[in-house]
């Protein structure tokens, strides 16, 4: 991936797991109990804390358990564990904001009312907060998403009606309404008599600010994105939290919005027994497996190993971010093209010895079997990333000019320095290095195809590895196959990581002394890039413990060669992906929308405190 792409994968960092509902009311009753004792003082305190539970937390346990319900009722997507959350956050808010208007008020003496006064801001200022949250999780309307959004500060503004003895100022209701709806004489000595009817006049003006601050504030960071893309950033803010947080595939469907349709060659090299079963397969559609974790093709290795009879190979192709699948759904198109494909393959029972060239910075090893080949590109051990999808044709062109039919280009993906600079090594159509991979995947065609063929053994080993995905290591492991041919091996060994470490595939070759040639391959999974946006194989784990194993199953697979024919086939698959320049402008749009949305939303909040503040001084009779 790209700098750019990089940062907006890091953006993950920011984003935490959902916890259960359950777990943030009870912290939310435990606050608001622990700031009972401190702003209460009661003979008892037990008494404190528990009018800490009724005033500060009542409201919060009413909207986590009201605000989903009316959300989805109203058709939106609010879910309990993250409507208890919003509750909590909000809850927090308006702790501190009192908490500060007290200290403020103490030193300055201000005077009860100043905190009184700051309770109807706070008040406001959650509605806010959760009416920006649902119009960005549940995509309604401002007024639709008004009324769950207001159900903390309703009933805050009840409780305060109630308990502070509000409606004697109305003088109006009987002995009945007024034991119901006037209760001073159970509320704390700060709220008895304290509120007025035109208190909650304000607090009606403020919320319909700050509600058109909120409105504005939208309307200003989505213009860039339905300008340039046609798509809003609250879809992409929606799906990328809701997967991030609560594994959801919200994401997909923004994806699908921006998409393309795209034709791409899916190509299967299959080893059979002499007994007619397959005992290995290697599937490469030109598909890039991102963006990250389960969305779109981001565990398109796992998938497609799972569809296959033999142990599977699933390496990377030649083929970036653009080229991501935008639904899990269309991995199934992949896995049926590549079935359609190895129902179509004509075996033969030789091939030609491994051969290793070197053109400018790219290295490419591979071999024939019969008139198709198989094909691995590197440029370590200097630092690469993806190799454009343009870039990988014109290479597969130019190696089966010499006569091969199918061709199998897989780009190792196998040396990486990080997430740092602006040219993270894409080979690009017109860069030096895109010439080197295409110029040397002609010279290696032509090798090929001048070279003896010999009767092919196969031994295979597979090791699901002791480390997991937050390790740089996917569930597929470390799989190695070791091609004979004649008298020569070649080992070919699939790590199902995103990239490796500079050095580490150098380590691994020189280690190796039980075949001839080895070449070290990445599936580039992005299962592993949920843990952070880096993460490559060899970067959280052991380079000693790394080689001996691939050492020790490459020993395996010789234990375990065999006879064995071998074809090729492809086909093409018709699929949705990200598009040309997509991914680019949706992760410069995205980079771009964090300290821009920052400083606007500063602005926003100086500015619609400034009127709050105006508005209670002009209601006070301070300003004329």
């Amino acid at each position: 991936m790209t700098a750019t792409q990089g940062n907006l994968a890091a953006m993950s960092r920011y984003i935490v797991g959902t916890p259960r509902w359950y777990a943030s009311v009870a912290l939310a009753l435990a606050l608001a109990a622990v700031t009972g004792v401190a702003a209460f003082d009661s003979a008892y305190l037990l008494d404190d804390a528990w009018r800490g539970v009724f005033f500060i937390g009542l409201p919060t346990v009413a909207a986590s358990f009201f605000t989903a319900t009316v959300d989805r009722r109203l058709g939106g997507q609010m879910t309990p564990d993250r409507s208890s959350l919003l509750a909590l956050v909000s809850e927090l808010l308006v702790i501190v904001v009192l908490t500060a208007a007290a200290i403020l008020s103490f030193l300055l003496q201000l005077g009860q009312q100043f905190v009184l006064d700051a309770l109807l801001v706070a008040l406001a200022a959650i509605f806010a907060l959760r009416l920006l949250v649902l119009m960005a999780v549940s995509r309604g309307p401002l007024l639709r998403a008004a009324v769950p959004a207001s159900i903390q500060t309703v009933v805050a503004a009840v409780m305060l009606f109630v308990y502070s003895g509000t409606l004697y100022s109305l003088q109006v209701g009987g002995p009945l309404l007024q034991t119901f709806l006037a209760r001073p004489q159970e509320a704390p000595l700060q709220l008895q008599y304290a509120v007025y009817p035109f208190d909650f006049l304000l607090l009606t003006v403020i919320c319909l600010v700050h509600a058109s601050a909120v409105w504005a504030f939208l309307g200003v960071i989505d213009r860039p994105w339905r300008s340039s893309l046609g798509v809003s950033v609250l879809d992409f803010a929606q799906g990328f939290v809701g997967y991030i947080a609560e594994g959801t595939s919200e994401l997909e469907e923004f994806f699908e919005e921006i998409g393309e349709d795209a034709l791409v060659p899916v190509t299967v090299l299959s080893f059979r027994r002499t007994d007619g079963d397959e005992k290995a397969r290697f599937v490469l559609p030109m598909i890039h497996p991102g963006p990250m974790g389960d969305i779109g093709g981001g565990n398109l290795p796992v998938k497609v190993a799972r569809a296959t009879d033999g142990l599977c190979f699933p390496p990377h192709a030649t083929a970036g971010h653009d080229f991501n699948l935008v639904t899990e759904r269309e991995v199934q198109t992949v896995c049926e093209s590549a079935e359609r494909a190895y129902q179509r393959i004509e075996y033969a029972a030789t091939a030609t010895r491994g051969v290793r060239l070197t053109e400018g910075q790219a290295t490419l090893t591979g071999q024939a079997f019969g008139d198709d080949a198989l094909a691995v590109s590197t440029f370590s051990p200097s630092p690469a990333d993806d190799v454009e999808y343009a870039v990988g044709l014109s290479a597969m062109a130019k190696a089966s000019a010499p006569g091969l039919d199918d061709i199998l280009l897989v780009d190792a993906h196998n040396c990486n320095d990080g997430l740092t600079g602006e040219d993270l090594g894409h080979v690009v159509p017109g860069s030096e290095r895109s010439f080197d991979m295409i110029d040397g995947a002609e010279r290696l065609g032509k090798r090929l195809r001048s070279l003896d063929q010999h009767p092919i053994r196969l031994g295979t080993a597979w090791d699901e590895t002791p480390w997991d995905p937050e390790d740089g290591v996917g569930p597929l492991g470390i799989r190695v196959a070791v091609i004979e041919a004649g008298d020569h091996r070649t080992a070919y060994v699939l790590v199902d990581g995103n990239n490796m470490e500079p050095g580490l595939r150098e380590r691994v070759l020189a280690a190796v002394d039980t075949v001839d040639l080895v070449e070290v391959m990445t599936s580039d999974t992005h299962v592993v890039n949920t843990v952070e946006a880096e993460n490559q194989v060899g970067e959280g784990i052991p380079d000693d413990a790394f080689v001996t194993l691939v050492r020790s199953l490459i020993d395996t697979a010789v234990e375990d060669l065999e006879p064995v024919e071998a074809g090729m086939a492809s086909e093409k698959a018709e699929v949705t992906v990200f598009g040309n320049d997509r991914t680019e402008t949706l992760a410069s749009h995205a980079n771009a929308m964090l300290p821009m949305a920052t400083a606007l939303a500063g602005a926003f909040v100086f500015a619609v405190f400034s009127v709050s503040l105006l508005i209670f001084l002009i209601a006070s009779g301070t300003l004329p």
